[in-house]
């Protein structure tokens, strides 16, 4: 088991530094709502993958490719519409801003949403992680049970380091603030529109 379980933290941690759209999100976030009321939405893929662990393994390899290139565009649509909320944010900045601020229910819901939708996770876990679950689970589950403990420790841990790194940062200024809001909304704009390209494509 201790061998899945190092096996799954590696690739958790490997997952959640990658640049993509859910950790842009979480950036934009906690910039625009502060670390405090984020820092729960880095338990969205605890909720997200649950669904995308069914399809990976069930499903996703019987279906045509048509199927990927449809999650791609949905996935896509999904994350411009973050970007035009996070270009909002920041258009609308001010030190003493009073831009609405969602609640911890929104920013995890949102969070879960944008790993659902995003086609990365369901390659990952198909491609990488899927057959190592499989074949630990088909040794013996408390193999397959290890690996997804690793996994989500390391991923979730992960995500919320990145969300307290980002919370510090922003209290170096407004203008630090509104700077890096701006860059996140760029970047999630910028996975939107590959997203979009991947599935037209």
């Amino acid at each position: 088991m201790l061998i899945y379980a190092l096996q799954g933290v590696g690739y958790g941690f490997a997952a959640a530094v990658q640049p993509g759209p859910l950790q842009t999100y979480l950036i934009s976030q906690t910039l625009k709502n502060g670390r405090r009321r984020t820092l729960p939405a880095a338990l969205a893929p605890l909720i997200s993958d649950g669904l995308i662990l069914a399809v990976v393994l069930l499903v996703l390899s019987r279906v045509p490719g048509w199927f990927t290139r449809f999650l791609y565009i949905a996935g896509g649509c999904f994350v411009l519409y973050l970007a035009v909320g996070a270009f909002r944010a920041w258009r609308g900045f001010e030190a003493t801003s009073s831009v609405a601020v969602e609640s911890s229910q929104q920013s995890v819901f949102k969070a879960a949403m944008t790993n659902a939708l995003n086609p990365g996770p369901y390659l990952y876990w198909s491609l990488v992680t899927g057959p190592v679950l499989l074949a630990g689970w088909r040794e013996t589950p408390i193999n397959g049970i290890g690996f997804l403990m690793g996994f989500y420790i390391a991923i979730v841990s992960t995500l919320a380091g990145t969300i307290l790194l980002f919370g510090t940062a922003g209290q170096f200024g407004s203008k630090v603030n509104r700077a890096l809001l701006g860059v996140s909304a760029s970047a999630l704009a910028c996975f939107g529109l590959y997203q979009l390209w991947r599935g037209l494509h």
